[in-house]
């Protein structure tokens, strides 16, 4: 019987085998993951909808003009009408998973209410429309197969890092370049 580890606070990072179009080519930061399943967001796929016009649909004023040019992540394919914010510092809002003591995930309006009007934002932020999820056991017969590579998380990479570098930036705390997938075959990961 093996024991469970959790990969909370990694980067799944797509492996150049990855069949599955949702995931080809992404990198999703895990929020939650238990023996239950796992959680996270797709921090590399930007959606052409800015976090300005997300707010102007949810009829929240914004006093931050930057947040027109501020992209929405494309978190994954579960809940897509729903906003997940990651953020740092340590702030609590109405809904807030802590992920480490620097990163959070709120999904309630408050926390876009803040950014919009620059009462008390999180320091830094990603807004994504939809998550990432994954049943009991699914994620780890993915991991079985290569499907995915895990690195542990870095903040930088997750709020200062332009997200069209985030894939390359994740594969580099591994030691691999895009160079080295090149020869990355569908067989590479099997036992």
């Amino acid at each position: 019987m093996s024991s469970f580890i959790s990969y909370k606070n990694y980067f799944l990072i797509a492996a150049p085998n990855m069949k599955d179009p949702t995931f080809a080519g992404t990198v999703v930061y895990l929020c939650e993951h238990t023996a239950s399943g796992a959680m996270g967001v797709v921090i590399n796929r930007v959606m052409a909808l800015s976090v300005g016009s997300l707010l102007k649909r949810l009829n929240i004023e914004s006093q931050a003009p930057q947040l027109d040019t501020a992209w929405l992540l494309d978190g994954g394919p579960v809940q897509m009408e729903r906003g997940f914010v990651l953020h740092c510092p340590k702030q609590i809002f109405h809904s807030t998973l802590q992920v480490t003591d620097r990163v959070m995930l709120s999904t309630s309006r408050d926390v876009l209410e803040q950014i919009a009007t620059g009462g008390t934002p999180p320091e830094k932020f990603l807004v994504s429309l939809g998550y990432s999820g994954w049943s009991a056991g699914q994620l780890e017969s993915e991991l079985e197969v290569g499907g995915w590579l895990l690195a542990p998380a870095e903040e930088s990479i997750l709020f200062d890092c332009p997200a069209q570098e985030r894939y390359e930036r994740a594969l580099a705390l591994i030691g691999i370049t895009p160079e080295n997938l090149q020869g990355w075959s569908d067989e590479t990961g099997h036992a």
